[in-house]
């Protein structure tokens, strides 16, 4: 008989336990409170000196999709449960290093490609995992490619970086 009460006893202990170990799990590896439900993604302004007309809608249709298709959030014209807002800061490219060619002249061997958007997260759920931050990614490319021929190419890889760390820093906590 003490023996079936050990026994009852250690199961509503582990079942309390077991219980009360609340973990965030998902596929996505996001973290979100279960009350998120929505999400509001403003428009992201073009502020770099140089201004791709294309950027800021790309952005933020890419945000949006990732945030929809990864989170399976509800996207909000005005207001959500979470909110991004900000501008694109940085859109540039910059020579890496010289090197000199068989004739002596010094050219810029690599270039490289930067774009940086500042953002602002507000998360309506849960204040303390609000922030403000800006991302950089970038791409390198040889001074002997056209940078006009991998510019879209690279804009949508750097964009991919980007919105996954924005990503990992709002929803997954990272």
């Amino acid at each position: 008989m003490k023996q079936r009460i050990a026994i009852i006893i250690a199961c509503v202990i582990t079942f309390s336990l077991y219980s009360s170990c609340k973990i965030g799990y998902s596929f996505t590896g996001a973290s979100l409170s279960p009350e998120v439900k929505t999400f509001f993604v403003d428009y992201f302004a073009n502020r770099a000196r140089i201004v791709n007309p294309k950027l800021s809608q790309e952005f933020n249709n890419k945000m949006n999709d990732k945030f929809s298709n990864e989170l399976g959030l509800t996207s909000q014209r005005n207001g959500g449960d979470i909110e991004f807002s900000g501008q694109i800061t940085r859109y540039e490219t910059r020579p890496l290093g010289i090197e000199t060619t068989s004739d002596g002249r010094d050219i810029a061997g690599q270039m490289r490609f930067t774009i940086g958007v500042r953002v602002k997260f507000v998360n309506n759920i849960d204040h303390d995992k609000d922030f403000n931050q800006t991302f950089t990614a970038y791409e390198d490319y040889t001074s002997s490619q056209n940078f006009a021929s991998i510019e879209d190419e690279y804009v949508g890889v750097i964009l991919d970086k980007i919105i996954t760390d924005i990503f990992n820093k709002s929803a997954a906590n990272w």
